[in-house]
């Protein structure tokens, strides 16, 4: 292939790709190269990946151990169909059971990613229960393939729902700040209420006919949503009341980025499916799943799974995630993880004293995320729900030029490095933000 430039890149891009989640023939900046928490544009400008991009790259960019067991697997065979067992896929399953508990856990669907494993968690619920509503929270992402889309609640969801699919029933899940309460201080009475109602709203559709309930264990992409003590818990007992399946959407929370193998694993509970992708290869091979209990599992060794994929298992990326598993192992990620998220949780502290933008912080392990408002009292998001603003992109892309990538939705800004980074980068980028708050005070709060 032939060397291009940056601006012949960027304008190919913006001549021949469709963008996500957004209007064609916008401009995108042309990424030349990656490695650990950065990468570089075609003019050498560096950044700092302060989201591990969509919360994906757990490990940074360009990781030896990874790259290499990708090289090593492409050297022998890149793929290999479905029904034929290879050494990287029989290997990776193995240790996704024993991540998540062989005692509970006893096998794995692949896919290629985190829509396809909650669509066919959804499908695997269905056949396994023969109900078929499922329900899922208001506020949640879950994928952009047809039954995922319509899990979904945010607004991402309504192009699957022109002419949509169907048995998919909505709940709202608690958000305590945005919902008026405060976190450690009233989860007692707001799980309390949010659990009453989810048990009313299932006995009007009918627990009869409710084949799931599927959950992000921690909220992702709606804003690193911590729910109140015991709700998790008490959503366990009511699936178990009723005969409900429970599966737990671990696609961004997964792989360590609570401190944990899986987030579920922060709570008193154990779901009956859970679905992962990203952290699984860190993005370097798409690569998702399903890890069943074993219930469901003997319910496959007796029955046909309806489930299939050409690339399920493929070899490539399974490679990759052995590589990935082993590096969280070798490199005691998870002991990392706490004590990075002691250094983050006291900026997050400092900031929330020091701006009037920042109306709350939420943070478990690297997983963390500002609630931007305009006026603390008031609690007046930044920027409303599913309303296009300027505060926000301004914010992104004044970081942006300053070095520190990240990203966010309507009023809250990410912060979710690679699980790699050092005390060292922490005291480096994040006073980045702090500055660009600043500006943000100045520029839009009351």
């Amino acid at each position: 292939m032939s060397k291009l430039t940056g601006t012949e890149i960027a304008q190919m891009h913006k001549d021949y790709v469709m963008q996500s989640w957004s209007k064609s023939g916008v401009d995108a900046l042309p990424v030349e190269k990656a490695e650990g928490i950065y990468f570089w544009d075609y003019d050498g400008k560096k950044y700092a990946d302060m989201a591990s991009l969509l919360v994906c790259s757990n490990l940074g960019h360009s990781l030896p151990e990874i790259v290499e067991a990708i090289k090593e697997q492409a050297d022998k065979m890149c793929f290999m169909a479905p029904a034929y067992a290879s050494e990287a896929k029989s290997v990776l399953a193995k240790k996704l059971v024993e991540a998540a508990g062989a005692d509970t856990y006893k096998r794995v669907f692949f896919t290629n990613g985190g829509a396809e494993s909650n669509e066919n968690a959804i499908k695997m619920a269905r056949m396994v229960t023969g109900r078929t509503k499922i329900f899922s929270c208001y506020r949640s992402y879950h994928g952009a393939t047809l039954a995922a889309s319509n899990a979904s609640g945010d607004w991402r969801r309504f192009a699957a729902e022109i002419g949509g699919a169907n048995g998919f029933v909505k709940f709202m899940n608690p958000q305590m700040y945005r919902d008026g309460f405060t976190y450690g201080v009233d989860d007692e009475a707001v799980t309390k209420k949010a659990l009453a109602d989810l048990d009313l709203q299932l006995r009007y559709e009918g627990p009869q006919n409710v084949a799931a309930i599927l959950m992000e264990s921690i909220v992702g992409a709606n804003g690193v949503i911590l729910p109140p003590k015991g709700y998790m818990e008490g959503v366990r007992a009511l699936c178990d009341k009723y005969g409900i399946l429970l599966i737990m959407d671990e696609v961004m929370a997964g792989f360590f980025r609570t401190g944990k193998w899986f987030a579920w694993q922060n709570f008193d509970l154990k779901p009956d499916m859970i679905t992962f992708a990203k952290g699984v290869t860190c993005g370097y091979v798409q690569l998702g799943g399903v890890i069943v209990n074993g219930r469901i599992a003997k319910y496959f060794e007796e029955h046909v799974l309806q489930c299939g994929l050409t690339y399920s298992g493929h070899t490539l990326a399974c490679a990759a995630g052995v590589a990935a598993m082993n590096y969280y192992e070798s490199a005691h990620i998870e002991e990392h993880v706490k004590e990075m998220s002691v250094i983050v949780r006291k900026f997050m502290e400092e900031m929330l004293a020091k701006h009037k933008c920042v109306g709350e912080i939420r943070l478990i392990g690297l997983f963390g995320a500002l609630e931007m408002v305009k006026n603390k009292e008031t609690r007046e998001p930044l920027q409303e729900y599913g309303v296009p603003g300027t505060a926000m992109p301004w914010i992104f892309a004044e970081l942006k030029k300053r070095g520190y990538a990240t990203f966010g939705r309507e009023n809250f800004i990410e912060i979710c490095p690679p699980l790699i980074i050092t005390k060292e980068e922490l005291e480096e980028y994040l006073p980045i933000l702090d500055e660009v708050l600043t500006l943000a005070d100045e520029k839009f709060c009351d």
